[in-house]
């Protein structure tokens, strides 16, 4: 999983050359708003959007019964798993 980018400012720099901020900014002042919502808006519904895919599994009707019948009908644990099982470290507890 992608680390997230963690920034206590609420600034972002962005490098263009100078005909593309001339584009965005007469585009945003044709509709009426400033640079930064027009350029935050849209960039935000694209995020919104790769995260959603990245975070949702679509599966066939096929699959999506089978993986209920397992989340109902496990199967028994095998040498493998109970060695994993056995290997993962301990967890501890913390004293508040």
């Amino acid at each position: 999983m992608p680390r997230a980018a963690v920034d206590d400012n609420q600034r972002m720099n962005l490098r263009l050359r100078p005909e593309q901020k001339a584009t965005l900014m007469r585009a945003a002042a044709l509709r009426h708003t400033d640079l930064t919502d027009f350029v935050l808006q849209p960039a935000l519904r694209e995020a919104e959007a790769v995260i959603e895919e990245s975070e949702r599994m679509v599966l066939s009707d096929r699959d999506s019964l089978l993986v209920l019948n397992l989340l109902e009908n496990p199967p028994a644990s095998n040498a493998k798993l109970r060695a994993a099982i056995a290997a993962m470290p301990k967890p501890t507890r913390k004293r508040v």
